[in-house]
């Protein structure tokens, strides 16, 4: 058998975690009576859906009352700008005097500010009014209400239900230095998510089946967790069908989008000791030792990363007897299948 050199898309497996691209808690702004629940739990909903709605009567009246204020501080906004007005003109005459004059437009821009403030505490009552209806912010799979009909709600009430968006999800894997580095050597130049753009990422899912989406990797982390000395990647990846579930466990093999010329010999070639692994081949009719640096798997195959130039005649059968420098009797095998 030789060692052959052929195009192969080579993966590598890593323990990944699905995550919604969006989430949200939704939570009550303003305390009240919730009066209805608008939703039915685990469907998808629209962005701007209503959800809940809180009794609005108290709100409503305090709108209104605002609306009161800002009416007499425009009232009391006139009278204090025909006051000064007046004083302007008689000052004018000299019947009345400058102080006087200057107190009137003080009572103006003190009218002002009242005007002012009532706008914006009838703003501020219009915005707590329109709290009473809680929307969804997004567009997502919705989740169990904390709270039912009937019940107070507000802001101390916390959660009152969660939305994650579902196309596309998210799914984040930690990286070893070691991996990443070897990716580096390979020219696989990862440490950017525009470098990676190169790579795809195939998901399995726990019972063996296959995800029938490729992601891409979007994301790979500034920094390596000193804690695990890995770094986090984060690839995107499809879910029209929504089979794909915020927080699943599952595998993800990272694999190039085309194929490059690795250097395979069988699996049944290598073998293991305290130095590491290598082949046998035969040169000049004799087994000869080199030692190999396997890359990862292709099918059957084992890819050479290094100690192999292809096109070696390299020993698959006979091993447990066989010695550098024992003759070798060369016979054909069946050529190299799978990867």
């Amino acid at each position: 058998m030789f060692a052959e050199k052929r195009a192969v898309t080579q993966a590598t497996t890593f323990v990944g975690r699905v995550q919604a691209k969006d989430r949200v808690e939704v939570k009550a702004r303003v305390t009240g009576y919730l009066e209805e629940i608008l939703f039915k739990e685990g469907d998808v909903v629209a962005a701007g859906a209503p959800l809940y709605r809180i009794e609005s009567g108290p709100f409503e009246a305090a709108v209104r009352q605002a609306e009161g204020e800002v009416l007499r501080a425009q009232g009391q906004l006139t009278n204090a700008m025909l006051q000064r007005q007046r004083s302007d003109e008689l000052v004018k005459t000299g019947a009345q005097s400058v102080a006087v004059r200057d107190e009137r437009v003080a009572a103006e821009q003190t009218a002002q500010g009242n005007l002012a403030s009532a706008q914006a505490a009838l703003q501020n009552a219009r915005i707590n009014l329109g709290y009473t209806q809680i929307m969804s912010p997004i567009a997502g799979r919705i989740g169990r209400s904390a709270v039912t009909k009937g019940n107070v709600v507000g802001p101390e009430s916390g959660t009152l239900t969660t939305i994650v968006s579902v196309d596309p999800m998210y799914v984040l894997f930690p990286v070893s230095q070691r991996e990443f580095l070897e990716l580096q050597k390979e020219g696989q130049q990862t440490h950017t998510a525009a470098n990676a753009a190169g790579l795809l990422v195939r998901l399995r899912f726990s019972d063996g089946s296959l995800y029938s989406e490729p992601g891409r990797i979007n994301f790979v982390d500034v920094t390596v967790n000193q804690a695990t000395d890995t770094v986090l990647v984060r690839a995107t990846v499809p879910n029209p069908k929504g089979v794909l579930v915020d927080g699943q466990l599952l595998q993800a093999a990272v694999e190039q989008e085309k194929p490059v010329e690795r250097i395979l010999v069988p699996q049944a070639a290598l073998i293991a000791d305290q130095e590491g692994v290598y082949v046998f081949i035969v040169e000049d009719g004799k087994a000869a030792v080199r030692r190999v640096k396997v890359g990862g798997d292709s099918g059957p195959n084992a890819v050479i990363a290094d100690g192999l130039k292809g096109g070696e005649q390299v020993v698959v059968e006979g091993l447990g007897s066989l010695r550098a420098g024992a003759p070798v009797q060369a016979s054909p095998v069946a050529s190299m299948t799978g990867g």
